[in-house]
């Protein structure tokens, strides 16, 4: 039986990462693919582990090749990319694939991968004002005009929730469920 991308998008201080790092913890036999970057690798990243670090030059060419299935630039100068034949061989191995990516990440997905093999998961705060306190409590000091900036995205993000096939809400202290939530999601799509 072939495997399944599942991408877990949602807005910033939702609880993607969380989600995901929760995932690794339970289940070492899913799949959690690394990135391509053009940065440098930071103490404790190995190559090939969390990311295959290329040049510039590099990164274009297999951007060219059609080598990635979405692409983002962080920072204005740090180029990630995810890697189509990793992905495409743990499909075909049956393997359920755990990606994050945002909204545009996704959108990318859909137009570059077979929607048969992969499922969107929406993370949702269980209201706007909880997100506000989540983006704050990981940066007490952002400035007001970035905290709004990321809000107005968040908001950009929400109203295109509908791009996902299935939405959980991330509620405050309720990561077991959030994940019990994904997991649910996750068998009954494999199952089929």
């Amino acid at each position: 039986m072939p495997g399944k991308l599942f991408l877990i998008v949602g807005p910033s201080g939702v609880g993607k990462g969380t989600l995901v790092r929760a995932l690794r913890e339970r289940h070492p036999e899913f799949y959690f693919p690394p990135s391509a970057t053009t940065r440098s690798p930071r103490d404790g990243e190995e190559e090939g582990r969390q990311y295959f670090f290329v040049s510039e030059e590099r990164f274009a060419k297999m951007k060219a090749e059609g080598k990635f299935l979405e692409t983002a630039t962080v920072h204005e100068t740090e180029n990630y990319g995810l890697l189509r034949e990793p992905i495409e061989e743990a499909i075909r191995a049956g393997k359920v694939i755990i990606r994050e990516v945002d909204i545009q990440g996704l959108h990318s997905v859909h137009e570059n991968l077979d929607k048969s093999k992969f499922a969107a998961i929406f993370l949702l705060p269980p209201d706007f004002e909880i997100l506000r306190k989540r983006i704050l409590k990981r940066q007490p000091q952002m400035p007001d005009a970035e905290l709004e900036h990321r809000l107005e995205s968040a908001e950009k993000e929400l109203s295109q929730k509908e791009l996902a096939d299935f939405e959980v809400v991330s509620g405050e202290d309720e990561i077991d469920k959030m994940v019990a939530d994904v997991e649910k999601i996750i068998s009954d799509a494999t199952r089929d």
